[in-house]
């Protein structure tokens, strides 16, 4: 009865902030555009340089690919967003107000049926963790260093699109392949696809053991690739294996749109607001997180999140006492 009171309480304002968030993100595709095309953010480059010249393809010999302009490569990842993006508000099974009507009422608190809520859930779960992360390593004198890009313009480039090649490579290749060979009791084209893009829905998993060691051990690995890239401090380990973990799992679960979306809204969707700041402002990327624009979205990830984490809590004891009332 007390834990239905507490989820009454919180599912409004809940699901107000839910709502705020699919706000932002959307507001966040005309701005990441406005961002990368007509702001001054590249100084002496713009959308027309090829991508030979940039930094880590730089005297590499492909210079057959340079008529393609990284204005080209943006617009083309930025519109497989926006789709992933429409896919998720819409389905897989119930749109968004679907499902967030019945949490409104405080009926019960489920996110299944739809990504861009199980999406939001968990991408305000990893800002709250990373938050605490933060804290308790700084506490043991260990920071985080962001990378440094040489020019914004490009290094917004790379963090547009970081996340599909990461998610495909993480957790399609490393994770979903070897969930499929070890669930998978026939050898079938069509089934390996559907897996890799919805291992759960589409594999006959009875004991997820076998799954959650591939998504910590993936999400370790995860976690080392961001260090040893040297782009980032020692100290962000601990923070990229939680988000690989967390993502890992929502693959598993939910499927590869829920996943990329997650890590989509980390990278993209935070840096475009930052990056317009940076903009409009004339500052460093840096010092935007410093705006109260930017400050206030935080703030707004932070308290999702943590409602969030409690209704989780809740939820799962929820469920725990129903399944012992069964047995």
């Amino acid at each position: 009865m007390q834990d239905q009171k507490i989820i009454q309480g919180l599912a409004i304002p809940y699901s107000a902030l839910v709502s705020v968030i699919f706000g932002l993100m959307i507001l966040s595709f005309p701005i990441g555009a406005y961002v990368f095309f007509n702001s001054q953010i590249g100084k002496s480059i713009d959308y027309g340089l090829p991508i030979t010249e940039i930094g880590f393809l730089k005297n590499k010999e492909i210079d057959w690919l340079s008529w393609i302009e990284i204005g080209e490569i943006f617009i083309v990842v930025w519109a497989v967003f926006a789709i992933l993006f429409a896919m998720a508000s819409l389905g897989p099974k119930k749109n968004m107000l679907s499902v967030l009507s019945p949490i409104m009422s405080g009926s019960y608190f489920s996110h299944d049926g739809n990504y861009i809520v199980q999406t939001i859930k968990w991408f305000t779960v990893i800002i709250v963790l990373s938050g605490a992360i933060d804290i308790i390593q700084q506490s043991m004198g260990i920071t985080i260093t962001a990378p440094s890009f040489d020019n914004d313009l490009t290094g917004f480039l790379g963090i547009t699109i970081s996340p599909l090649i990461e998610e495909i490579g993480f957790r399609i290749i490393l994770l979903g392949i070897p969930i499929f060979l070890a669930y998978s009791n026939r050898s079938s084209v069509k089934l390996f696809f559907k897996s890799l893009w919805n291992p759960h829905d589409n594999l006959s998993i009875t004991n997820s053991k076998k799954a959650v060691i591939l998504i910590v051990i993936v999400g370790i690995l995860f976690g080392l690739a961001h260090v040893i890239s040297d782009q980032w401090s020692n100290g962000k380990f601990t923070q990229a294996a939680m988000s690989g973990i967390i993502i890992g799992w929502v693959y598993y679960r939910y499927g590869f749109v829920a996943a990329v979306l997650i890590h989509w809204a980390t990278n993209y969707v935070v840096y475009s607001y930052a990056y317009l700041v940076s903009s409009v402002n004339e500052i460093r990327v840096i010092d935007s997180f410093s705006h109260s624009l930017i400050q206030t979205i935080e703030v707004i990830f932070l308290i999702t999140g943590i409602v969030a984490i409690i209704l989780n809590i809740i939820q799962y004891r929820k469920d725990k006492l129903t399944k012992n009332s069964v047995i």
